[in-house]
């Protein structure tokens, strides 16, 4: 920390340092230690039956970067790094194309589009202009703004068939909004608490929508085809929606207590400010418009996903729009950026290719698979009351993703499981399988655990830390409201 930036804190013209508790930071300094004991317990523990060497490989490999990502004693990425070497290193892969290639994921591709479209918006000054018309005319408060936020991501979650893709329209929007709060990475408790509410909208949205994620639509046609259900469009609607809703009204009012925001800003000193600010602005310049051509395009392609073969003869991925976006802004006369204008974090890429190659060494070594199979052995489902089956699978569901860095995963391994299990032991499969589906996009504990987590992570708002501690109670709670639901709301919808 610099003596200016001190003696800004001091004087109370910034936002106030967050100190690291005690336990964070023992945490930080046993990391290395407890990360390379668990790793080597793992290890070179006799290789329990039915599991491949690969996959106890892999699940070491993948227990020692855990600790190491949780209790931050090396940086992030460092700790990508470190894993990339081991997994072909001592045999957890037998190709070393598995954990090296993933530095070519789509998911870094859309990573650097969400950058560079970032940058455009800031360049242009178009996200700005936004920014200060949304916070002037709804963000009275900091409850107001995020509450706003949280709306238009529920919105979006019926016209844009993407996680990634919503994620990669509204982390500019946040950025700006805490540019206008004068909000510090990792400082500001509003940076924080906006940043994993996004996080989170995102995914309880699409919770909500049967459309807005393919895990969704994967998880209706196992229910429908092996259960025997006839759940469409308007049944998953009704069904997960107001569980969705009711999870996040809570959760948001939980944020305000993990991470206090009400000593941040001034408000009503600053919205003068703000309305100066937005008269400063001007008429629409040329590089706005630029920019508005180039988001309005993307969006439409976002959201007509579904229609690309028909209307192009082709399909538009997500990624490849994303892409497609950025070398817009990025071309000469008919873009605004120069490559030094974007502002890409490749420290972050390191983090997620690293992330990517231990999550693929998971599932190809069937690691993930053994752990799960293991779980629903432990717990003796067969010889529980269906009321309390329908409970922890529901639970068993929704803490899942912590195993799998994949919903197409979960889904596919999950739902086929839990259907053949209620078919077993007499219960309906439809509402169990349906409730368990209405899980598959919490996937809001880690940020290798999606790509909406790391491109959020990306702003450098809050640490992992933050988003385990934020998303422990969220899953609970989302987990609660779904089960209740099962037992009351499923009845009155006539599943």
């Amino acid at each position: 920390m610099s003596d200016n930036l001190a003696a800004t804190d001091k004087e109370g013209k910034g936002p106030p340092i967050k100190k690291k508790s005690r336990f964070e930071e023992r945490m930080k300094k046993w990391g290395v230690p407890i990360a390379i004991i668990f790793m080597l317990l793992l290890l070179f523990m006799p290789t329990p039956e039915g599991m491949e060497p690969a996959a106890q490989k892999s699940i070491a490999i993948f227990t020692g970067a855990l600790v190491l990502w949780i209790t931050t004693p090396i940086p992030i990425y460092l700790t990508s790094i470190i894993a990339i070497l081991l997994l072909p290193l001592i045999g957890a892969v037998e190709d070393q194309e598995v954990v090296f290639g993933t530095l070519g994921f789509d998911v870094i591709w859309l990573m650097v589009s969400a950058f560079i479209l970032t940058s455009a918006m800031i360049k242009s000054n178009l996200g700005r202009r936004f920014a200060l018309w949304m916070v002037t005319k709804f963000g009275k408060t900091p409850k107001m703004t995020l509450l706003v936020l949280i709306a238009i991501n529920f919105i979006l979650a019926f016209f844009v068939p993407s996680t990634t893709a919503r994620a990669t329209l509204m982390v500019p929007i946040c950025l700006i909004l805490l540019e206008v709060y004068k909000a510090i990475p990792g400082r500001s408790n509003l940076g924080r608490v906006m940043m994993l509410q996004g996080v989170q909208a995102d995914a309880l949205a699409t919770s909500g929508v049967m459309t807005a994620t393919s895990g969704n639509i994967i998880a209706v046609g196992f229910i429908n085809e092996l259960a025997g259900g006839q759940i469409g469009y308007m049944d998953w609607l009704l069904a997960s929606m107001p569980t969705a809703i009711i999870t996040m009204l809570i959760t948001f009012f939980i944020g305000f207590k993990l991470f206090s925001i009400k000593d941040e800003s001034n408000f009503q000193d600053v919205m003068g400010t703000l309305h100066d600010e937005l008269k400063k602005l001007g008429q629409f310049s040329t590089d706005e418009k630029k920019a508005t051509i180039i988001f309005i395009l993307t969006v439409i392609l976002w959201a007509t996903g579904d229609y690309h073969k028909d209307w192009f003869g082709f399909e538009i991925s997500t990624e490849q729009t994303a892409v497609l976006a950025a070398l817009l802004c990025l071309l000469p006369r008919v873009g605004l950026l120069t490559w030094k204008d974007t502002n890409i974090k490749w420290e972050l890429m390191i983090f997620a290719a690293g992330a990517y190659a231990v999550g693929n060494a998971l599932d190809k070594s069937k690691g993930a698979e053994w752990i799960i199979k293991n779980v629903v052995s432990t717990l003796g489902l067969e010889q529980m009351s269906h009321a309390m089956v329908a409970v922890v699978v529901i639970f068993l569901s929704m803490y899942s993703h912590l195993i799998f860095t994949s919903k197409t995963v979960r889904v596919t391994i999950l739902i086929p499981a839990f259907i053949a299990l209620a078919k077993t032991l007499g219960m309906d499969p439809v509402p169990l399988a349906l409730a368990a589906a209405m899980t598959m996009t919490y996937t809001i504990t880690l940020p290798p655990h999606s790509k909406v987590n790391t491109i959020y992570f990306g702003t450098g708002y809050f640490s992992v830390l933050d988003q385990v501690k934020y998303a422990v109670v969220t899953c609970f709670i989302g987990a609660s409201i779904i089960s209740l639901a099962y037992f009351t709301w499923f009845k009155v919808l006539g599943l």
